[in-house]
Order: structure tokens, then sequence, then C-alpha cells
């Protein structure tokens, strides 16, 4: 299967977890079928200047953000940090994690995994 950026599928939305703003997502993959039923998530997220997708804990899952541009702040369990290009933030079962975009958008990759042990 060969899915073109001009077939991906986006949705503009308010920021999860009692976020601020607005963030833009775009599923490169659909469903847990196509990621055999490993995880749930795999998108190219959009997170807006002065936008932030609220704190939140993982249960029975993990969630990693590959920043691929933008700057901001994140939240990793109460430590906060800045973001920068290639930064790769890891949040695992039972861990909690927030990030917000300073200045300019932050575009990042986004997998949630279940936690299969």
């Amino acid at each position: 299967m060969i899915r073109r950026k001009e077939n991906i599928t986006f949705e503009k939305k308010p920021a999860p977890f009692n976020g601020t703003g607005e963030i833009k997502v775009r599923n490169l993959l659909t469903g847990e079928d196509e990621m055999y039923k490993t995880g749930r998530v795999f998108a190219h997220t959009t997170v807006y200047p002065g936008s932030a997708i609220g704190y939140h804990v993982h249960q029975n899952e993990s969630e990693t953000y590959y920043i691929m541009s933008g700057a901001g702040k994140y939240n990793d369990n109460g430590n906060v940090t800045d973001v920068h290009p290639g930064d790769v933030f890891f949040c695992g079962t039972g861990e909690g994690h927030a990030i917000e975009a300073v200045g300019e958008p932050i575009e990042m990759i986004a997998l949630i995994l279940y936690d299969k042990r």
C-alpha cells in the first residue's frame, strides 16, 4: 500500500486533555488493523503556537514524540524541558506528559503502542 501525502486526511481539533488552542492530526496509519493491533496512533501532529496538549497519564501503553521542527516545552512527569528539532520523548505506561508550542508550531510524529508485557 502507498499512501501519498495528498491522500492523507487531517483533522484540526481542540487540543486534547484540557490543553489550550488547537492541533492538527494527520493519521499516517488508520487504526489498530494497520498497526496489527500493537498500537493505536501513528500520526504527524502539529501543535500551534500558544497551544498545548494537556498533561495526561498513559495506562497500558506508551507514547513517543519525534520532534521534526518547532520550539516549545515538554513536561515529563513534572520535569519541564525545552523542545528542539530531533528530540525524541518517550512516555511509558503509568507515566505522564504534556507538550506546548512556544513561538512557532511544533511538527512531530506521535506513536502510541500498547504495553503487551
